[in-house]
Formats: structure tokens, C-alpha cells, sequence
């Protein structure tokens, strides 16, 4: 199916019919609900196996807020473009200079009936809650409409359609620092019908994916390899850093897990989604097997965040210590490893 319209005058109130899905991460919620907009049965937990978005990174040199990131997912925009790629479809990737270009470009889009996503700096959308507020630029949203000056907003982490001002989605859409937007807004042109689609293709590769990139990586700071890293830092940070500056490191830890796209544990937790409903859907029975293993360690991710929660607030009990921080880590690292062997045993039979 191609996916053309005819350019209109922008009228005063536009509401294009987008069904929103609230989801657990902006960017495979994005996905999927500009797929199902289009047709596509496809749940969020499918697209974010099909796009491998499971992932680990502890990248010191790399700082948000002046800590080091440390990321559970993939690359950003990679959940996108590798789903659409493995399900056929071809999408329309923009970015830009000029923000009046941006903006203009977005109405032209919508005058022809297309609902846009954008990526943007979540800080500067009015409609978050003062508490979720914070510099991060990656964050996904669907621009579905426009009444008068404001525009309407699917944002797949809040339950409902939401409103924002032009002069603040401007400000989103150009946000400064680190992985700026630069004006990014994507569109599907063309997308397949379902059953032209090889799902089980997709699921392969997507699980492919993920299990080569934890296993194999050779940089010692990324998968498995650097789950352990981040351990073995942990046991240093007091003596390297001191008490105050360990526990912002630990802060910036569970912000970036539990709060700053979904995490380690929800991402583990959308992982075992998708192999429970890629079992069914492409006929792989064995994968059912796996899910409540990895569900098992999303228990563990939570676990540590728990502790490490704790340890911040100074409740810690005489248990909840840096040491057994590293050593959660390592039973999380040990149990991922013999899941992504598994599975990859499972994609060569």
C-alpha cells in the first residue's frame, strides 16, 4: 500500500483519525501504533523484538546531565528502522536546520491527512508532569492534529491524546545537547499488507540481532561484557569517588533504568512479551519456553534498582550494600548469557 494524499490548506481545526495506544517506551510505541494505523497488527513488545531493541551499554565518556549513560536499548531510531525494513515498509526520515522549515513541513504533512512522528527533547513538552522533566532528546511522539495554534499529540507514554503549544513543540523538536533532534520527523510512504509481511523472518532476525550484539560484541563497555564492567565499577565507585559523588552515580543509574526509557527491567519484561507472542504468531513453540526465563531476569533488573533505590536514600538494611549491587549484576549477566545462547541454538535448528 502507498501511502499518498493530496496537499490542502491546513484548516483551522484538523484531526487526523489516529487511534492512540498508550505503550511502555516512546519508541517502539511510535512504531507500533504508526503500523497499526496503517492496518498492521503489530504490538508494541513485536516491535521492539523484530527491531532488537534489547541491548546494554555503559558508556562513561558519553555524559546526560554530567553522569555517565548507561543504556538498556538499542541505538536511537534503530527499534524503528530495522522493523520497518524487515516488514517491507519505506519510510520518509526528515531533518532540519531551520525551525520555521521544520515547522512548516510538519503542517504540509498534516494538511495531506498524514500522521507525522517526531523526535524531540521531552524537557521542554508542556504536558509532562514537572517531575519527568529532564534534558533527554530522543523521546518519540505522533503529531495527529492541529486546533488553532496547538498541536495535537499521541505520545505513547501518557493514556490519552495530548495538546501542545507551536512555540513548545518548536522549542522539543530543536532542543540542544547531546543527541539533539535537529527537527527529526518520520512518516511511513509505503507498507505492505499483513499477510505480505514474512513475520517470522522479522522475529528471527530481530532475535538474532539481539543475542549477537550481547554475546559478541568485542567492546569490553557493551552486552554482556559490559554488564560485568559496570559491576566491577561499582565496586570501585567508593574508593575512586567518594560517598556523595558514588551515590550520584548510583542515582543516575536507576534514572536512566527505571525512568529514562523503560529500562533494564521493563525491557527485559517487553522482551519476554515478544518471545511469548512470537511463539504463537510464527509457529515457534520452543521460544515459550524462554519467556518466563527472561521475565525471571527482569525480576533481578528490579531487584538491583530496588537496592540501589535504597542505598540512595539511605534505607539500605545491612544486606544492601555496593558489593551485592555488583554481584546482582553478575546473576543478571550469567542468566542473560545462557538465554541468548539458547536462542540463538534455537534460530540455527
Amino acid at each position: 500500500m502507498s501511502i499518498t494524499a493530496q496537499p490542502a490548506a491546513l484548516p483551522e481545526t484538523l484531526q487526523i483519525d489516529f487511534h492512540h495506544h498508550q505503550a511502555a517506551h516512546c519508541e517502539s510505541g511510535v512504531c507500533a501504533n504508526l503500523l497499526r494505523h496503517y492496518g498492521i497488527d503489530i504490538s508494541e513488545a513485536m516491535a521492539f523484538g523484530i527491531g532488537s531493541g534489547l541491548f546494554f551499554a555503559y558508556l562513561p565518556f558519553i555524559r546526560v546531565n554530567g553522569l555517565p549513560l548507561t543504556t538498556y536499548r538499542c541505538e536511537v531510531g534503530g527499534i524503528l528502522k530495522r522493523v520497518f525494513r524487515r516488514l517491507g515498509c519505506k519510510i520518509d526520515w526528515q531533518t532540519f536546520k531551520d525551525p520555521e522549515a521544520a515547522m512548516a513541513a510538519l503542517d504540509a504533512k498534516l494538511a495531506c491527512g498524514i500522521a507525522v512522528a517526531c523526535r524531540t527533547g521531552g524537557y521542554w513538552l508542556p504536558y509532562f508532569p514537572p517531575a519527568f522533566r529532564f534534558h533527554f532528546n530522543m523521546h518519540n511522539l505522533v503529531v495527529c492534529g492541529k486546533k488553532g495554534d496547538d498541536y495535537i499529540i499521541s505520545d505513547p507514554v501518557f493514556p490519552d491524546l495530548e495538546t501542545c503549544p507551536a512555540k513548545d513543540l518548536r522549542k522539543a523538536r530543536f532542543a540542544k545537547g547531546a543527541l539533539a533532534p535537529k527537527g527529526a520527523m518520520y512518516d511511513l510512504k509505503t507498507v505492505p499488507k499483513m499477510d505480505e509481511m514474512d513475520l517470522a523472518a522479522a522475529v528471527c532476525l530481530g532475535i538474532r540481532d539481539v543475542c549477537r550484539r550481547m554475546l559478541y560484541t568485542p567492546v569490553p563497555l557493551i552486552g554482556i561484557r559490559g554488564i560485568r564492567y559496570l559491576a566491577g565499577q561499582i565496586r570501585k565507585w567508593p574508593r575512586r569517588l567518594g560517598e556523595a559523588r558514588t551515590l550520584l552515580y548510583v542515582g543516575q543509574l536507576i534514572r536512566m533504568q527505571e525512568e529514562i526509557g523503560t529500562g533494564g527491567a521493563g525491557f527485559r519484561f517487553m522482551f519476554a512479551a515478544f518471545l511469548q507472542e512470537a511463539a504463537d504468531r510464527v509457529a515457534m513453540p520452543q521460544l515459550l519456553d524462554l519467556s518466563p526465563a527472561m521475565t525471571a531476569v527482569g525480576d533481578q533488573w528490579r531487584r538491583f534498582a530496588v537496592m540501589a533505590g535504597r542505598i540512595c536514600k539511605g534505607r539500605a538494611s545491612a544486606d544492601e550494600t555496593y558489593e551485592n549491587m555488583a554481584l546482582l549484576l553478575h546473576s543478571c549477566a550469567d542468566a542473560e548469557t545462557a538465554i541468548y545462547r539458547e536462542l540463538l541454538r534455537l534460530m540455527k535448528a
